[in-house]
């Protein structure tokens, strides 16, 4: 069933349906909304957006603009279009799922690396959701409609998620992941070395206010402008330029391994969107850069990787914990650091 789209009044022509909408931020340079559209929407051309101007489905302040409009400080910014956005329309598909455990009231899925998990703008198939709606009828929805979903994890992080089977496990998972009752550890490499052996970050996160595709921490007179976030980590191993760490979430924000150890000056390795696919620590030298380079190849993603999972089950009350070997594709590159930080000594 596809939820009722907010809609243009009612003496248009055809109804329309909200894709996207923006508020310009205060301090907003003048810029071509085709630029502007370009930080903000995943997966987007310049060529989409210009095409989607051209039809007339980008408006600002109520108006259709042109792709040359130039944004302004607090313009309304809305992309229009005659059909539903594609993740409200769920197609069941065919995909194995890799199930560490299952009852009849929930499942603990090892998700691969490049899976997203549920439809998205720029991800209308392939994800855990179209694969889970297959081979389970009538799961229950969370909140936002997603069927079965407690919580979720990157496309490109791998690791351990729990899905609901029941509307009780639903309430009651849920409950867990809101009072920061479960468990959740990750390990990540991250560039750098990590000084402190372990160590607590503290840091409201939010949407980046110049790329939508980023969060941020905000602090000071923004601290209003993020939610409240808290992430313990602790160093597993220093491999020279770059460490390997265990991360444990008490807060579960979009991003937040991956924003609070940027924050702390540890951006996690080959992280493309936070700016880790660059050679952030290390030696000038071409040799270190063609290893550096090598690694990206073989783990072409950011290296991170929900390892263990805790929570009480729904029903029968006991306590659950789960754990999965990091995948091949962290393992081969953890391993040439470690050859390389060997070599190095």
């Amino acid at each position: 069933m596809i939820p009722e789209q907010e809609q243009l009044s009612e003496d248009e022509n055809e109804d329309l349906y909200e894709h996207y909408a923006f508020t310009a931020e205060k301090g907003q340079q003048p810029l071509r909304i085709d630029k502007y559209l370009m930080n903000f929407i995943e997966n987007a051309t310049r060529n989409k957006i210009q095409a989607a101007a051209k039809e007339g489905s980008i408006f600002v302040n109520g108006t259709p603009v042109k792709s040359n409009y130039k944004v302004k400080p607090f313009d309304e910014i809305r992309v229009l279009l005659a059909h539903p956005p594609y993740e409200y329309l769920l197609v069941p598909e065919d995909i194995p799922i890799d199930i560490v455990y299952e009852d009849d009231y929930l499942l603990v899925v090892n998700k691969q690396a490049g899976m997203v998990v549920h439809p998205g703008h720029g991800n209308y198939s392939g994800t855990l959701i179209n694969a889970l709606t297959f081979h389970f009828e009538n799961l229950p929805k969370n909140s936002n409609e997603r069927p079965g979903l407690v919580h979720r994890i990157d496309k490109d992080t791998s690791g351990l998620l729990v899905v609901a089977k029941t509307e009780q496990a639903m309430t009651h998972l849920a409950q867990q992941f809101f009072d920061k009752s479960s468990e959740r550890e990750y390990v990540a490499l991250v560039w750098g070395n990590v000084e402190a052996d372990e160590g607590r970050i503290e840091g409201h996160i939010g949407r980046h206010p110049k790329n939508r595709l980023q969060n941020t921490v905000f602090e000071g007179d923004d601290i209003e402008k993020g939610k409240p976030a808290v992430t313990h980590y602790k160093v597993i191993e220093r491999l020279g330029y770059v460490t390997l760490v265990s991360c444990k979430l008490e807060t579960g924000r979009t991003h937040q391994i991956r924003v609070h150890m940027k924050h702390i000056g540890h951006t996690l390795f080959n992280d493309e969107r936070y700016g880790g696919e660059k050679i952030l620590k290390g030696t000038t030298f071409s040799k270190y850069k063609q290893f550096v380079d090598n690694c990206f190849k073989i783990l072409p993603r950011q290296a991170l990787h929900a390892k263990t999972l805790g929570f009480v089950h729904p029903v029968t009350q006991k306590k659950m914990s789960f754990s999965t070997e990091i995948p091949d594709d962290m393992q081969q590159c953890i391993e040439k650091w470690r050859a390389y930080a060997k070599h190095a000594d």
